[in-house]
This record gives structure tokens, sequence and C-alpha cells, in this order.
């Protein structure tokens, strides 16, 4: 029976669309997830989004659409990006998932009968951004601690999980289990910041904000987000407060390994394993605090403008490429550094030159000098043990490395392979050996040897960069060696046969082309000055018989999708209170169909159908704006669909 390894990442909170340095530790994860399926562990990778809170409520409101909504655009978007990236994960968990809500709402419960949680009110600084609640010490010169934004004095009624009761334990199983925080220096943090000092009880429920997971016992209540995003680690696989959990929970928990950013460290440090504590489960087995990626030394904010995202990044270098950066250039305990030019010199240097150029030539040399054909003859020399060496023992350094999350080192480890390929190459000289009958035998045995390193160090990069290693190794004219194999060197059979016209994977990029881009990108993106139109309209006088002819419904947009061969069109689908109607607009330019779902408008609900592009369209959206700038019309907050715009 396969040994299990259950791996997860801390939920994406569905404020916004993730950027790069969110992007980093799913792909972190994914890494972890694939090296140890390749070593034939039973895995399962859950990751999935945070979709509650007071931050969420205002932002709907902000955009004119119920919370629901709200989070389901975003979640969307997250899970998009998470595919884009080539995520191996098995479950995509969200917290408005019925089976988690129920759950939450019996842990809540149970945590209160036992006497852990107790109601009382809070009187202190609070973090809207972080969902925190802060004391005055805490502050730091008089801001949140964590994202250092203005906090506000908040007062009201809550339930509060006693914190305190389980600090000793903790401690102990800290002490206990050494390596359940790494690296070390974030453990040393908690303890000396959080736990000697004594631990607050924790707030675990709100009275002024509505979108949340309701307390089932006293409905002003919603559970407060850690309470409630925590818990998806269990409830995703299966736990059931009553103690019917499934066979899935009794295998895979506790967790192996909890990928997660450094700055929420403490909510998983302490609140989660005390929660566990509390409800009787095992504590997960290791939590991993990854450092955080940096545009050019500084966070990355949305208000600060200094935000990349794995698209854009995709767009410009493919996505196997962003995966190699990502993971190649994070250290293990300090931040890491992201902008363009370092991407562009990171995928020149190392994926077009080491490797990429390793391989095109190893193989071009294979098809002109032998038709394709790889052959061993044993005509070997001493250099050739350096190359073997290098080879065979790369596999359990990798191994090891990925095991103590220092992944830079385990990618430089298996490049160690392809630049002592390449060297190989420059000391062996086939050009040389090529031009000679009689050291055709010997070229043969170099380019086998070549390939053989090439095989192997790509088998072990595959976890890294999944469909370019498989992309390598179809022209190397094999298939992926089990782990069992990756610390020999040999296994190539003889008449094996390369591609014919091998696929350049990785090519060199001209950084002035991509920065020019990149400015042409960030240029279109700026909000546009909005021009005062011409009043160039010529006002002719109607009775309001006239006007009354009209009847204005507000209707909300259920699905949206663009007309094929349509540029400027939308097809929607809009309840407008007496029925759900089809109705097409030329609003493709300012909308995109997944912002428009959700959305209120004001809809012309007796206007005579038209066909447009052979669709029927049943009345008309009103909008504002001219040929370079337009808006929706909307009512300024929720109507019930139906409503008469009067």
């Amino acid at each position: 029976m396969k040994e299990k390894f259950y791996i997860t990442t801390a939920i994406a909170y569905t404020s916004a669309k993730p950027h790069i340095g969110n992007t980093y530790e799913i792909v972190l994860a994914d890494l972890v997830a694939r090296m140890k399926r390749k070593q034939g562990y039973d895995v399962f990778f859950q990751t999935g989004t945070d979709e509650h809170g007071e931050k969420i409520e205002l932002k709907a409101k902000d955009a004119g659409i119920n919370p629901q909504n709200y989070v389901d655009n975003v979640a969307g978007e997250i899970k998009r990006i998470w595919d884009l990236m080539n995520t191996s994960y098995d479950k995509f968990i969200r917290t408005t998932d019925e089976d988690h809500v129920k759950q939450v709402q019996k842990i809540f419960k149970k945590l209160y009968d036992q006497g852990d949680i107790y109601k009382g009110e809070y009187n202190g600084w609070y973090c809207t951004p972080c969902e925190s609640f802060w004391t005055e010490s805490q502050l730091v010169d008089g801001k949140c601690p964590d994202c250092g934004r203005p906090v506000k004095m908040a007062k009201e009624e809550a339930y509060f999980f006693k914190m305190s009761k389980y600090a000793d334990k903790l401690l102990k199983y800290y002490e206990d289990n050494p390596d359940f925080i790494t690296p070390v220096s974030r453990k040393n943090e908690l303890v000396n910041n959080f736990l000697k000092p004594g631990l607050q009880d924790l707030c675990v429920s709100r009275t002024s904000f509505k979108w949340g997971i309701p307390v089932d016992f006293d409905d002003k209540h919603v559970v407060y987000v850690w309470l409630d995003a925590l818990t998806n680690y269990i409830t995703g696989i299966g736990y059931n407060c009553d103690g019917e959990s499934s066979e899935k929970y009794n295998h895979y928990w506790p967790a192996n390994l909890h990928v997660i950013g450094k700055d929420i460290i403490r909510f998983h440090c302490i609140y989660w394993p005390i929660f566990l504590m509390a409800l009787g489960e095992p504590l997960p087995k290791q939590i991993f605090g990854h450092p955080w990626l940096l545009q050019d030394g500084g966070k990355m904010s949305k208000s600060k403008g200094n935000v990349i995202y794995a698209d854009d990044l995709v767009d410009f270098y493919g996505v196997d490429a962003v995966r190699y950066f990502l993971l190649s250039r994070m250290p293990f305990d300090n931040d890491g550094i992201i902008n363009w030019d370092i991407v562009t010199d990171t995928n020149n240097s190392e994926l077009a030159n080491i490797y990429g150029n390793l391989v095109n030539r190893t193989i071009a040399m294979t098809n002109k000098y032998f038709g394709g054909v790889l052959e061993n003859t044993g005509v070997a020399e001493p250099i050739d043990e350096e190359l073997k060496q290098v080879v065979i023992a790369t596999r359990d350094k990798v191994a090891a490395k990925v095991d103590k999350f220092h992944i830079a080192d385990s990618l430089d480890d298996i490049f160690d392979i392809f630049r002592r390929a390449n060297k190989y190459v420059d000391e062996t000289t086939p050009w040389i050996l090529a031009k000679d009958e009689s050291t055709l035998p010997r070229l043969k045995t170099v380019l086998y040897n070549l390939t053989e390193a090439i095989i192997v160090g790509t088998c072990l990069l595959e976890p890294y960069m999944p469909e370019s290693c498989n992309k390598v190794l179809q022209e190397c004219g094999v298939s992926m060696r089990d782990w069992e194999d990756l610390d020999k060197f040999g296994l190539l059979e003889n008449g094996t046969k390369v591609t014919e016209k091998p696929e350049i994977i990785f090519a060199r990029l001209d950084a002035k082309e991509i920065n020019d881009k990149v400015k042409a990108m960030e240029e279109a993106r700026k909000p546009k000055e909005v021009k005062k139109p011409e009043n160039t309209i010529k006002f002719e006088e109607i009775s309001i018989d006239d006007f009354a002819k009209c009847q204005f419904l507000v209707g909300t947009v259920l699905t949206a999708e663009k007309v094929e061969k349509a540029d400027k069109l939308l097809k929607m689908t809009i309840d407008d209170g007496t029925k759900v109607r089809t109705v097409v607009s030329g609003i493709a330019k300012f909308y995109k169909p997944e912002e428009m779902v959700g959305k209120q408008v004001v809809l012309v609900a007796n206007l005579k159908p038209a066909k447009l592009r052979g669709i029927v369209s049943e009345g008309m959206i009103l909008c504002a704006g001219t040929d370079d700038d337009l808006a929706i019309v909307a009512p300024i907050k929720k109507m019930p669909c139906g409503t008469e715009v009067r």
C-alpha cells in the first residue's frame, strides 16, 4: 500500500485577481505534490478559495452585485489562473460550498457546547483588509502590524475562543515536534511575540456584517473568518463533526504539509493547532511559511500599481518558463524579487542557453551524423565517468532538498547535469570526431552519453516544468522513467531514434522588445481621461404620454457571452422580474462577459424584438458613453428584478 501524502495551500482570498506573488504558492505546492507522486506516494493535493468576510461584502457593494455573485466571479478567476499554471490539485474547495458551511456550523456549536467558545463583547482596533483585531500594544505606529494600513476602533457583541486554555499544550507540541514549523525563524517569532506574552482570546464571530456562515443558534452572528477558513483543510476531505467522517478523511488526515505565506503563519501555527486540539483531532505534521515575492523590493499592491499577474507573464514567456522562474528565484527564508528584466534574463541565460541549447544541438548532431539513431558503442574515455557520476548522484540530492523546501537549490542541482553535459561537449569536440571515420564509434558514444544525461535530468525536472520536459523526452524518442531508475546511467536502448525536426522549446528573447511590449500593455491599462463629449445633441420635445410608452425595468444579467464573428456584441440572458429574456448589446469593447454576470441593468422592456447576427434580441439595456468610453446605466443600490424605472 502506498504511503499517503496530503498537501494543501492556503485558500486564496476572493477579494481580487491573484498576482504573481499569490501564484507562487500554488506552483510551489504543485512541485511538491508532483515530486511525491513521482516518488510513489498516494498524494492528495487541495487548494481553493476563502470567500467570506466584511471586505468581500464591501467590495460586492461597490461593484453593485451581491456577495455570492462577486465571489463566484473572483473564484472563477483564481481557478483559471491555477489551471493556467498547470497545477495538479485534486480538489478546489470553496468556503461557500454547502458541505463546508454545514460542518463549520457544527464545529462552532461543538466548541461552544464544550465551553471553548463564550459570548462577550469586543472593544479594540480592527483592520478591515486583514480581517484582524489588534490590541493597542500590537499596533505599529498606530497601524496594522501586518499590512501597515489604518485601523479603526470596533465595538460589538462577539463570541470568543479561549486560546489561553491551550497555550501550554501548544508550546509542548512545538518542543516535541521541532520540524512542525519551518523555517525555524517563523516559530521563534510566534513564541516570542504571541505565546510568551500570553495568548489573547480570539474573536470568532461578528455582528457588524452579514456575509459569513451564520451561527445557527444565534442568527445575529456570522462565523468569523479564521474559524471558517482554516477548517477547510479537514472539511474538504470529509471531516464530520458528528463523528462520522469519511474514509478519505480517516486515510489522509493529518495533513503532511500546509504550504502558506509567512504573513499568515500566526493563524496556521497558533489558532489552527488549537482548534484541532479542542476538536480532539491530530495536528498537521508540518507547516511551511514561505517568503514573499517582491516587485523590485516592495510588496505587491494594487494601490501602489506594482502588480504583475501570472497570465501576463505566461503571454510573454510561456507557462513553464514562469514556473521555472518562480521556483528557481525564491530563497528558502528570505524574500525573492521579480521584475520583467530578471524574468527575461533567467529565460535566456538558463532555459535557452544551458538547457534548450544543449537539447537542440545534441539532437541536431545525432541527426546530422547518424540519421537520428543513438548507440553506445562502448568506446569510452575517463571523461565519461565524470559526467555519469554527476548524473547518478543528482536524484537523491534533489529529493533531499525538496523535502527541506530548498527548492531553488534543488533546481540548481538538476541544472548541474546540463552544465556538465555542455562542458562534456566542449571536452569531447563532436565536430572534430565527425571528420574521421575511425573516431565515429567514439562520437556515437559521446552523443549517447549526452542524450542519456539529458533524459535523466529532464525526468528529474519534470515536476518543475511538466509540459516542456515531456516535449524534450518525445524529441529524444523516449518516455518518462520511473523514480527508481533516475539514479542510474545507461538505460537508453541502442537504436532509439530522436526526432528529425526538434522544436526550439526555449528561445532567447529580446529584453528591449519585451520591455516595449510591457510598457504598451501597462499604458493601455491606465485609466483613460474622460473627455466631456461635445454637446451636438439636438433635443426634440416629447410629451409625457410619449415617454410613458417606454417601459423601463431593472434586470439582473444571468449569463453573458461574446457573439461569434461580432467583436462589439455581447449576448446576455437577463431576469427582468417577469421572465428571462435574451438581449444583444454592443458593449463587448467595454465589458468582458464575466464582468457583466450578476450586474443589474436598466432594460427597455417593451422594445420590439430585433434580430442581430441571427439572434433575436428582446430589449435594449441603457448605457451612457461615447465612441471611446461607455458605462451601463444601473441603480445605485440593488433593487428587485422587475422594479420599474420612472
